[in-house]
């Protein structure tokens, strides 16, 4: 019988990125909450797990060699959960390199780019003194605006960003993309990107992984001691 996977979570979308994919998936797992807006990311017990203080982070109790590992980095839990179960990560050769390419897009650009529009749009004016800085602001809504325009374009070509199946790429784009509304962002020419967000959003294993411990997702723009420990600042 499986053993279930220690998922170290807290619900942002790196996070939900994880639960989505274990859901899917079909994996049990136990969910060890991470409560970064408190500092809990930068305890020793937890930076064992993941040196860079960032969630999510698994140990999974049966590894490739039958021991616990661990892993960190979203993109990095998803390859190794792809690849653990032969789920979502392509067929043939050809279809993996797409999954891989897209969920290096996703890691190196919509993830820190669409963050950083969070960061500037909604967070930093509302910080104690506030920080609103009109270049930040329109630099990375422009930029996660070309980055849905590179989405919208594959996606009207392809039922999901890899081809024509559900993927891990996906999986890691779908977190940020939904929030496409806080980045200041508009689908008003983006057909393609709403019709995928839309089948994206009705499938059971995304609800299921986007819904845990969604109680706990708090206002960043009014919690003063969470910004302090996230930002360096209050």
């Amino acid at each position: 019988m499986t053993q279930p996977i220690d998922l170290y979570y807290w619900p942002t979308p790196n996070g939900w990125k994880v639960s989505i994919a274990l859901e899917e998936m079909g994996l049990p797992y136990n969910l060890q909450l991470v409560n970064i807006g408190a500092g809990e990311q930068f305890e020793p017990s937890f930076l064992s797990i993941a040196p860079n203080n960032r969630m999510p982070a698994i140990v999974d109790p049966d590894g490739p060699d039958g021991k616990p590992i661990s892993v960190f980095e979203s993109g990095a839990i998803l390859q190794y959960l792809g690849r653990k179960t032969g789920q979502f990560y392509g067929s043939t050769p050809r279809e993996q390199v797409a999954v891989e390419e897209w969920l290096m897009w996703q890691m190196g650009g919509v993830g820190p780019m669409a963050g950083q529009a969070h960061h500037f749009l909604k967070y930093a004016p509302s910080m104690d003194p506030p920080n609103d800085l009109p270049y930040a602001k329109d630099r990375y809504r422009n930029e996660t605006a070309r980055l849905y325009g590179v989405l919208d374009r594959r996606l009207a070509e392809n039922q999901f960003v890899a081809g024509g199946f559900f993927s891990i790429a996906d999986m890691a784009i779908w977190p940020w993309a939904s929030l496409w509304e806080g980045q200041e962002q508009t689908l008003d020419d983006k057909p393609h990107m709403a019709r995928w967000l839309e089948a994206v959003s009705s499938r059971p294993g995304v609800q299921a992984g986007r819904a845990v411990a969604a109680e706990l997702r708090s206002n960043l723009q009014s919690d003063r001691e969470a910004q302090k420990i996230l930002f360096g600042k209050g």
